[in-house]
């Protein structure tokens, strides 16, 4: 990504603007994971379904981490707020994880529905060791603290729809 234009850079980093939201830029960043996700979910039988939802998640790491170095010099600060890829991956990487393959798979909007502010709620949060995460280097500490979060929200799901089906729309036999 070193060689393009300033302006897509900036397009890309905050999710066509989204991360200049005044409020809750990650969280607006984060809707651009439904927007990715819906389609797929929509369309896709599993394997499918999770492979493609898996390129999503890798596509959007290796976009955050190749240009960290550049956002922190151009928003003047390491893990900016308009900075929201790293928000896309997150909710990326918890659809990914839930519901677990052993579990009766609730509707792609029920997931959304679900996923979506416990995966916001677990980031903001910044369940423990999540900020620790923040301290690596370049692209990876931007991402590493929202992927913890990630797979905290993907075990709280996992648990909630193994005990509380009915919550998710699933029909218990």
């Amino acid at each position: 990504m070193s060689r393009c234009p300033e302006r897509l850079r900036i397009i890309v980093a905050t999710c066509v603007g989204f991360g200049y939201s005044p409020v809750f830029p990650g969280t607006m960043g984060a809707l651009w994971g439904i927007a990715l996700f819906v389609p797929i979910g929509l369309w896709g039988y599993e394997p499918w379904r999770s492979l493609l939802i898996a390129l999503a998640l890798a596509a959007t790491c290796w976009v955050t981490i190749a240009l960290a170095p550049w956002a922190e010099r151009h928003f003047q600060k390491k893990d900016s707020s308009a900075f929201v890829t790293d928000e896309v991956a997150g909710f990326l990487l918890t659809v990914l994880l839930f519901p677990a393959p052993w579990l009766p798979s609730p509707s792609v909007w029920i997931i959304v529905l679900w996923a979506f502010p416990v995966t916001r709620i677990i980031d903001m949060v910044k369940v423990p060791p999540a900020r620790r995460l923040e301290k690596l280097p370049a692209g990876w500490g931007v991402l590493a603290d929202d992927l913890l979060g990630s797979v905290y929200a993907a075990i709280v799901l996992n648990v909630l729809l193994f005990f509380l089906p009915s919550w998710f729309g699933v029909a218990v036999h």
